[in-house]
C-alpha cells in the first residue's frame, strides 16, 4: 500500500497525458528504428479507409495521438505499450498504422516506421495538395477520374453525404466549391494559414471554419479519391460549434440563412487589421442605395398633408449599403383555382423582379407603427452576383411557400436598364451567366433541397441532391422552383492571392 505521504507527493498521471508521454519516449526511442521492407503492407484495406470524419479515438474520445488503422480504418489514440492503438494491433492482428497529424505510417506492436512510396496514395486522400500551375490550368478539366472501388467521378461534381437533415448546408457548400476564385483560393492552404488573430477577436472564433472549408474543397476537387463521394463530417461540426448551434445537421433549416451566415462569418475569420478586403467581399460584395420616404397618413386633410411634406420626418433619405446577396419579391400567387378547377402555376420573368433595383420602381414596407416608401438603386456590381427569391412567407400561425416560376435565362443576362448612366462608366458591360442553382422541393418545412451546377472543363449541367449525382439538361432549369442562384460577370477577374500571403 501507498503511503499517505507518497500519495501527496505522486498524484495519479492522467491517462491521455500518460498515453501522450509514453509516445514521445517511444518516438526518441525508435528514431532509427525504420524499415522499407514492412511484411504487412498487403493488409491494407483501402476500401475501408475513410478519413472524412473527426480524428477522435473511437475508444476515449480524445484528439490527442490519433492513429488510423489501415486495415480496417477506425482510430486509435497512441502507440507506446497500453495504449490502445497497440491494444487493438495485439488482439485483432492489424499491424499497419498512419499517424493523422504527421501523415507518418507505424507497424504495432513492433513499433518502427515504415517507409515506402506505395503509401503516397493515402497521404494524398487524407491530406490533397495542388500545385499553382494545377489550380491555375488543369484544375478545371474534363477528365473523369477513377476511383478505387472503380466509381468514375468528376472532381469538383461530388456528392455529399446527408448525416440527417444537412441537405441545406450541402447544396450552399456544392455551390460555393465551385465559384472558380473561391474554389482557387482555398486550394492553396498557404492563402490564409498564416493568419493569426488575437485571442478573444470573432476572427479567432471563426477561423476553424476556415480550415474545415479549404479541406472539404481540397477533397472535393481531389482526383485521386478513393470514393466517389465526400462526408461533410467535419465542415458541419465547425458549422455547429462557429455558429453556437444555431445551424444543425440533425433538423431541416433555411439554405439562405447559412450561406449568408457562412459568407459572413468566412470574412471575419479571413479579415485582419491590415487586410480589410478578403476573397470574400472580392467575389459577392456589391453595393446600392437605398431612398425611404415615409408615407402620409390617408386621413389627414390637404392643408395637413402640405404642412407634413415639409416636415423633415417625410423627407426622402438616401443611404448607401453593401450586400452579399439580391432579395427578389416573388408576385403573389393567385387564390383562386381556373375553369377547369385546377391551380394555376404562376410564372414570372427574371428582369421583373430585378426591376426593384432600377432605382424608379418603389415598395412599401409596414411596420407595427409607420409605413415607408423604398427605392433601390444598384451602384456597384459584384463579380459574382447572388439573386434569393423570396419563397417564404411567416405568419401567425404557419410557414407558406410561394410556388412562382421565375423565368431565366441560363446565359447572357443583361443588367445596364437597371444601371445610372455613372455606374454604366464603371461596369461597361454588365453580363452574366448562371453558374449555380440551389432548387427547393415540397413543403416548406419538411422539403429537400438539390442543386445545379455548372462545370466549367465540360460545359455542361449536373444536378446534386447529397449522394445523387446525374447530367441535366440547362433548359431544365428554369422548370424548377428555383430559391438561390449565382451569376458570374463575363471577363471578370478576380484577384485570388492577398498581398501578405505566404508565396
Amino acid at each position: 500500500m501507498m503511503s499517505t505521504t507518497e500519495e501527496k507527493y505522486n498524484p495519479p498521471v492522467n491517462q491521455a497525458v500518460k498515453r501522450e508521454l509514453e509516445d514521445e519516449f517511444v518516438d526518441k526511442r525508435a528514431v532509427t528504428k525504420k524499415s522499407r521492407q514492412c511484411p504487412y503492407l498487403d493488409t491494407i484495406n483501402r476500401h475501408m479507409l475513410d478519413f472524412d470524419f473527426e480524428k477522435l479515438c473511437s475508444v476515449s474520445l480524445s484528439r490527442i495521438n490519433v492513429y488510423a488503422c489501415l486495415v480496417c480504418g477506425k482510430y486509435f489514440q497512441g502507440r507506446g505499450p497500453n495504449t490502445h492503438a497497440y491494444t487493438h494491433s495485439v488482439s485483432d492482428g492489424h499491424h499497419v498504422y498512419l499517424n493523422l497529424q504527421s501523415l507518418r505510417f507505424y507497424c504495432l506492436p513492433d513499433n518502427y516506421e515504415i517507409i515506402d512510396s506505395s503509401l503516397n496514395d493515402i497521404i494524398y486522400v487524407v491530406n490533397p495538395t495542388f500545385t499553382k500551375e494545377y489550380i491555375a490550368k488543369k484544375v478545371n478539366q474534363s477528365k473523369m477520374s477513377r476511383a478505387y472501388d472503380g466509381t468514375l467521378y468528376l472532381p469538383g461534381i461530388v456528392g455529399l453525404n446527408n448525416i440527417k437533415a444537412n441537405d441545406y448546408c450541402n447544396v450552399v457548400l456544392q455551390a460555393l466549391s465551385n465559384i472558380t476564385p473561391l474554389r482557387n483560393y482555398f486550394l492553396d492552404p498557404n492563402n490564409y494559414s498564416h493568419i493569426h488573430h488575437a485571442p478573444g477577436t470573432k476572427g479567432l472564433a471563426m477561423f476553424p471554419l476556415i480550415t474545415r472549408f479549404g479541406e472539404l474543397v481540397r477533397k472535393l476537387w481531389n482526383p485521386r479519391n478513393f470514393k466517389a463521394h465526400v462526408s461533410p463530417h467535419e465542415m458541419l461540426q465547425a458549422v455547429v460549434s462557429c455558429s453556437r448551434k444555431k445551424f444543425q445537421f440533425t433538423v431541416q433549416g433555411d439554405a439562405i440563412q447559412i450561406l449568408s451566415w457562412i459568407l459572413n462569418s468566412m470574412h471575419l475569420g479571413l479579415k485582419t487589421p491590415k487586410r480589410k478586403s478578403t476573397i470574400i467581399y472580392r467575389c459577392f460584395r456589391g453595393t446600392m442605395n437605398i431612398y425611404s420616404q415615409k408615407i402620409l397618413p390617408v386621413e389627414i386633410d390637404e392643408k395637413e398633408r402640405n404642412r407634413l411634406l415639409k416636415c423633415e420626418e417625410y423627407q426622402e433619405k438616401m443611404e448607401e449599403s453593401p450586400f452579399l446577396y439580391l432579395t427578389c419579391d416573388l408576385p403573389q400567387p393567385p387564390l383562386f383555382k381556373d375553369e377547369k378547377k385546377e391551380n394555376i402555376i404562376p410564372q414570372v420573368s427574371l428582369y421583373v423582379l430585378l426591376s426593384k433595383f432600377d432605382g424608379k420602381t418603389g415598395k412599401e414596407y409596414q411596420t407595427y407603427k409607420e409605413n415607408i416608401l423604398k427605392r433601390f438603386q444598384l451602384t456597384g456590381l459584384p463579380p459574382y452576383l447572388i439573386l434569393y427569391h423570396k419563397r417564404f412567407t411567416k405568419n401567425t400561425f404557419y410557414i407558406e411557400k410561394n410556388p412562382t416560376i421565375v423565368n431565366f435565362p441560363v446565359k447572357n443576362i443583361d443588367l445596364t436598364e437597371y444601371l445610372t448612366e455613372e455606374v454604366k462608366q464603371k461596369h461597361p458591360e454588365p453580363i452574366y451567366d448562371l453558374v449555380a442553382n440551389i432548387v427547393h422541393d415540397g413543403e416548406p418545412e419538411a422539403g429537400t433541397y438539390r442543386c445545379h451546377i455548372l462545370h466549367k472543363g465540360t460545359g455542361k449541367w449536373y444536378e446534386l441532391q447529397d449522394l445523387h449525382v446525374k447530367e441535366i439538361e440547362p433548359q431544365m432549369l428554369t422548370l424548377t422552383e428555383s430559391y438561390i442562384q449565382i451569376y458570374e460577370m463575363q471577363n471578370c477577374v478576380v484577384k485570388t492571392h492577398d498581398k501578405d500571403a505566404k508565396a
